[in-house]
């Protein structure tokens, strides 16, 4: 009887089944509109010798064949590794519910629901194309298992084995894995919402199995109207007037004299690129009543890779696997181990044995690598469209902010250098530095009570000329400089964000295809209201229960911050102790240089107290997040970046605001230091300054951190890839045993990539974390310590694309393509950190900086007071004579050799009545620097105000363009509409009073 019926079920389907929609599907081609022409991209979105591959073959699924059928069964069976008893009843009831899937796929009811014939389909196999990617005939499936130990170059794993059916997504799971209900459940459940799946066991482990997932037609329509994807429909055009065809003669002519000029060698190659892209074309959300508005030249192209992907993604997140509301979504069954992996496949390998030049791509992924991932091409242009188009929107507007904020970094790099160039010149000639260094008699008090000794000011000549390389004229103009840049490539990539939002059709579409995460769904279905904006109901979270997890949260966050406080203070005990072991060390390098010593030290340790944090922070922040229950993926992301940034913000710039602001400003002076815990006295500044401190705790942390993060990011991903490579080549990892295989080339595509390293599961926050917090706030915050930051980001960014790329494209499993109209919250933390910059680069320059007093000595106490100065040196004469005060060491009854010596301070001396009051040139220069504060803050400001004002967020030609698609959206809709009812007419003979004309 069920042979019977399997030969029934495999007879072509009658006429009547279509409807009338499918018939208009199937004609040969669509017609042009009469005054518009129709959308051709899905027809030119692949490289000819990808037509092949990407293309349904002709002729239908052979015959079925009851040996094949009867061999397959029970070879299929035989799969299954040996059961207990116990769960012997398991592996029944899941054989029970997945019959149909391990039949051959000619016996399936929606093969035969689904075979279909266009002649547009029709394309020739080019002999440049690689043969690991051409359609095979179909095979059965015990041929399949027999052909495992030999030489497969013919499987490119990107189909199922009929040829036909494109893989859309993998899903991996163990067969020794106790969640057998669970996955049989589940697996039931996917086929009921209308996806196909064939199962496939790994050619490395025994233990591990493949489920194929494939999405038919009809459900990709269902579903691509239930998310509200938009598709292509007509061609754009463009209105023309006098001014815009004037415009153009002027940039032909233009064109002209570029074609004389050289090329820029930043842009990639034409030639070498083929065009991917989409044609200009306006789009609407997908409707299946109006599908006949739609241009659907080819069904296999017209949802995109990753368009089929995303719905087949959105379908797993909602399907049960158990009764019950929570007992949904594959993200739980990774979660209990019913599944090790859903990810979807890449398209074929990334290498190739013939030149891209002469034989062209093989696939989108080659291409990628070819043209973006390889370190040869650093220099070039990213190709933003081709990223976005294999990973998604989301993913490309991060590779094109990281570009755009790279190419940004070139005019401040430059500045930076400048004004490092200026410091490096001035060194030796400066006034200060020839003070410090011919103080040969200039005795100093001891750094420490015990065991130290006076030492001569000259001792610190080598730090002096060290300081002033950042400490010079042009650190007011570069923090300046600096801030106003901050505010222009934010505005400037406002802009750029508009373009891209416009051309990859991502205009108004968070409101239109937000969609709720399955774990809130899960948590608050008893409780719906109506959405105001859809009209439909939906769940709610109550504001009790909202109110009451945000303050659990908010409590963690403090707590963490309390505990990156306390880890600074303890690296501020170490340097204290660390400074008087320095300062009275046997070895007289040691002794003369004791401020690099002690500033290095606190340096590395906080570096690694930093390192050893960051880990807690992740784990922390995920649990407070998932514990506020987010209502959708982007306040998931947005509320788990947030708290990301404040722990890593804290942890990493703690101790430089220590070192800025804090550092031997409460010391106290001789004979009446405050010390911490009555034991330890407080660490003072250089006679130079203690801006030379903050910028080595700059220069340590961001380099070794940057290196730390490209190492973690790329080397970490190849190591655990060379792993893996190394347990297959021995027989399989993980204890399940396996093949010996010798050439990876013979792996299909699911094995190669189940082999490879899956993303981050928080996706990109950790790439902008590293990007936003310690580069942008590094080069931004303190850089007028630190005028090389700038520079050092600019490398490391050249570097860091190339890096992403070569891990997106090589060692990373394909990412689920999800789309984003802007970079989500991190606009908001950059926009906060430029404001930032602004106030701590004025308190850096006023207190942490030597500005202010040298400015006030020379215009207030210096040889120039009185007159106009010739030269900036020659009115710094005498200042750190003025800058240092006097100590009687005999008040402290030490049987010293010298009675007086000078520390850095603006006190009385001992003789002055009374002694040690602060003099009236402390109060000048006190004043001094509040005023440079307010003044400073409110120049820059009102700059970057005035800047962000002239600079619009959108293009104008932009606007206008948008408000016109708007209007011939309409009208086109019209206009499709009344075609439409006009070939139903004339097609079926008759007239309908009620239409117009």
């Amino acid at each position: 009887l069920i042979l019977t019926s399997f030969l029934h079920l495999s007879l072509p389907p009658s006429s009547g089944m279509h409807t009338s929609i499918s018939e208009i599907l199937k004609e040969k081609s669509l017609k042009p509109s009469r005054r518009s022409l129709p959308c051709l991209a899905q027809s030119q979105t692949h490289p000819i010798n990808l037509n092949h591959f990407l293309s349904v073959p002709l002729s239908p699924d052979p015959k079925p064949d009851l040996d094949d059928l009867s061999q397959s069964i029970s070879t299929s069976c035989s799969l299954l590794p040996p059961q207990t008893a116990q769960s012997e009843q398991k592996i029944d009831r899941c054989l029970s519910c997945s019959f149909l899937d391990m039949l051959p796929v000619p016996f399936r009811t929606e093969d035969v629901k689904d075979s279909y014939i266009e002649e547009t389909e029709v394309s020739t196999c080019e002999t440049r194309a690689n043969p690991t990617f051409l359609l095979q005939k179909p095979v059965s499936r015990a041929k399949a298992l027999l052909l495992q130990g030999k030489k497969q170059s013919d499987a490119s794993g990107l189909l199922f084995r009929d040829g036909k059916k494109r893989i859309d997504y993998i899903l991996v799971y163990k067969k020794s894995s106790p969640q057998v209900e669970k996955r049989c459940t589940f697996e039931k459940n996917l086929r009921a919402e209308g996806l196909m799946l064939e199962k496939e066991p790994s050619l490395t482990n025994n233990d591990i199995m493949f489920v194929k997932v494939h999405a038919t037609w009809d459900t990709l329509c269902k579903y691509a109207e239930q998310m509200n994807i938009r598709m292509p429909f007509r061609k754009k055009c463009y209105f023309t007037d006098w001014r815009s065809k004037t415009l153009g003669r002027f940039h032909l002519r233009c064109q002209q004299i570029k074609d004389w000029l050289p090329k820029n060698p930043m842009k990639l190659d034409k030639e070498a690129l083929p065009d991917l892209e989409e044609t200009d074309c306006y789009t609407a959300p997908f409707s299946r009543a109006r599908m006949h508005h739609f241009t659907i030249n080819n069904r296999e192209t017209f949802f995109s890779n990753s368009t089929r992907s995303r719905i087949v993604h959105h379908v797993l997140q909602r399907t049960k696997y158990e009764d019950g509301k929570s007992k949904m979504g594959i993200n739980r069954l990774l979660g209990n181990n019913t599944y090790e992996a859903a990810f979807p496949p890449h398209e074929g390998g990334y290498k190739s044995r013939h030149p891209i030049k002469t034989h062209g791509a093989q696939n989108q992924r080659h291409l990628l690598y070819e043209r973006w991932a390889r370190w040869g091409i650093w220099y070039k242009y990213q190709p933003l469209d081709l990223i976005r188009r294999y990973f998604g929107e989301k993913i490309g507007l991060y590779f094109a902010w990281l570009g755009w904020y790279t190419g940004m970094l070139i005019p401040a790099a430059l500045v930076g250098v400048f004004v490092f160039l200026y410091g490096l010149f001035t060194m030796d000639s400066s006034q200060v530095s020839k003070e410090i260094c011919e103080a040969n008699t200039t005795i100093m008090c001891p750094m420490c009570e015990e065991s130290c000794k006076p030492w001569t000011l000259s001792d610190s000549c080598v730090f002096a000329k060290v300081t002033r390389l950042f400490d010079n004229g042009g650190t007011v103009f570069f923090a300046i400089f600096m801030a106003i840049w901050a505010t222009v490539f934010l505005e400037f990539w406002k802009r750029r964000r508009a373009e891209l939002t416009y051309d990859w059709d991502l205009i108004d579409w968070e409101e239109e295809e937000e969609e709720l995460r399955p774990q809130f769904e899960a948590k608050y279905s008893r409780v719906e209201r109506v959405n105001p904006i859809s009209g439909k109901p939906e769940p709610f979270q109550p504001f009790s229960d909202k109110l009451s997890r945000l303050m659990v949260s908010v409590s963690g966050i403090f707590f963490m911050i309390s505990l990156v406080l306390t880890a600074v203070f303890a690296v501020v005990v170490f340097r204290l102790i660390a400074m008087e072991k320095f300062a009275s060390f046997n070895w007289d390098f040691i002794q003369k240089n004791w401020q690099f010593a002690t500033s290095g030290t606190g340096v590395c340790i906080n570096f690694m107290m930093i390192m050893s944090l960051n880990v807690v922070y992740e784990k922390v922040a995920y649990l407070l997040t998932n514990l506020e229950h987010p209502r959708t993926e982007s306040e998931w992301e947005n509320s788990f970046a947030l708290k990301m940034f404040l722990f890593q913000f804290v942890n990493l710039n703690s101790s430089t605001f220590y070192i800025a602001f804090f550092l031997g400003r409460f010391a106290g002076r001789p004979g009446k230091y405050n010390k911490l815990f009555n034991r330890w006295r407080l660490e003072e500044c250089h006679p130079s300054g203690c801006l030379i401190d903050l910028c080595l705790q700059m220069g340590v942390i961001m380099f070794f951190k940057q290196i730390w993060n490209n190492f973690m990011e790329l080397g970490y991903p190849l190591l655990q890839n060379w792993w893996s490579r190394r347990k297959m080549k021995k027989g399989g990892g993980g204890g399940g045993g396996g093949q010996n295989v010798e050439n990876k080339t013979q792996l299909p595509q699911w094995d190669k990539d189940w082999n490879l390293q899956p993303m981050n599961a928080h996706g990109l926050v950790d790439e902008y974390l590293e990007m936003v917090v310690l580069q942008f706030g590094f080069t931004t915050i303190f850089v007028a310590a630190f005028p090389l930051a700038p520079l050092l980001a600019l490398l490391n960014n050249i570097i860091e694309i190339r890096l992403d790329a070569y891990k997106f494209v090589t060692q990373w499993r394909r990412p689920m393509p999800a789309r984003a109209t802007d970079i989500g919250i991190w606009h908001g933390i950059l926009e906060g950190i430029g404001v930032l910059a602004v106030i701590t680069n004025a308190f850096v320059i006023a207190i942490t900086s030597d500005y202010i007093p040298r400015f006030v000595y020379a215009f207030k106490y210096g040889p120039c007071a009185d007159k106009r100065p010739r030269h900036t040196d020659e009115c710094l004469k005498g200042y750190m004579n003025s800058s240092l005060s006097v100590f009687d060491m005999w008040e402290l009854k030490n049987s010293s050799e010298f009675r007086y010596c000078r520390y850095r301070d603006y006190r009385a001396s001992p003789w002055s009545t009374p002694p040690y009051e602060f003099t009236l040139q402390f109060w000048h220069v006190l004043a001094a620097r509040l005023a440079f504060i307010i003044v400073f803050e409110h120049l820059v400001f009102g700059i970057k105000s005035f800047i962000a004002y002239l600079i619009p967020d959108m293009p104008k030609d932009l606007c206008d363009r948008m408000r016109r698609e708007k209007y011939l959206m309409q009208e086109m809709m019209y206009e499709a509409e009344l075609e439409h009812l006009q070939k139903e007419r004339k097609k079926n003979g008759r007239r309908y009073h009620h239409e117009w004309p």
